[in-house]
């Protein structure tokens, strides 16, 4: 993977937890409908936290949720989704910092930054995932009593923050995968892999073994009893 594609899916699931920061105070997570409404001045927006509720003069107020515990459960769960995607966003972008081949930390190796990338980008998915339920969830419960036509109660509609919520989530889960796609192959600047993949089978030497064709052209070698009995057929005067 090049190492384009390694910065960008860090920038990008890096701007996705950004969104996702913004997300969870956000104040516009529902918005009173005027659909059905006899009194049409007062708008009530509601978050995780609190609710307000403002006049056509502008003038609105807000309260904080009195009792956490008296909150519906699906209100509760989305606060702690919301909180362990954040949470592990900031995991995630520490480690994707350090794991980054553009960065240098110590004497770490390329082997050992690509493992940590492939980590970072998991996190990023676990984060796009927690926050995508919990948004996603949120948007269940206020289209069900939107639709329901014995609901008693104040009917909303999703506010601009469900939106905000859903595009960092899908932000995150991007940059995840283009850092988890790191460990699928080696970096190619690390010299521990270029040395495993260049490096040769070994192979046990054969014993060499004549060939009877080649025996037949090479003479015979002389031994030493034929050169003694050479020698004795000739006389000392051969030599003189």
């Amino acid at each position: 993977m090049s190492m384009a594609v390694e910065t960008l899916g860090f920038f990008v699931a890096a701007a996705g937890l950004l969104m996702l920061g913004v997300t969870l105070p956000h104040s516009y997570w529902r918005v009173s409908t005027v659909h059905g409404n006899v009194i049409t001045t007062n708008t009530i927006f509601e978050n995780l936290w609190h609710s307000c509720a403002t006049d056509s003069l502008g003038v609105y107020n807000c309260w904080e949720f009195p009792s956490m515990l008296a909150l519906s459960g699906y209100i509760q769960a989305c606060r702690a989704l919301m909180i362990t995607a954040i949470l592990l966003g900031f995991l995630g972008l520490f480690l994707g910092m350090v794991g980054l081949r553009c960065t240098k930390v110590g004497d770490m190796t390329l082997s050992m930054k690509a493992k940590l990338t492939a980590i970072a980008g998991a996190l990023y998915i676990l984060t796009g995932f927690c926050g995508m339920v919990a948004i996603s969830w949120y948007a269940f419960n206020i289209t069900r009593d939107f639709f329901d036509p014995l609901y008693p109660g104040t009917k909303y509609e999703l506010g601009p923050a469900l939106y905000l919520g859903w595009s960092a989530s899908l932000l995150c889960i991007l940059g995840g995968l283009c850092l988890c796609s790191n460990c699928c192959c080696p970096p190619e600047d690390d010299p521990d892999a270029r040395l495993h993949n260049t490096r040769l089978p070994y192979k046990a030497s054969q014993p060499v073994i004549q060939s009877k064709s080649l025996s037949t052209h090479l003479p015979k070698a002389v031994s030493n009893e034929d050169c003694s009995s050479n020698f004795g057929q000739y006389g000392k005067n051969a030599y003189v």
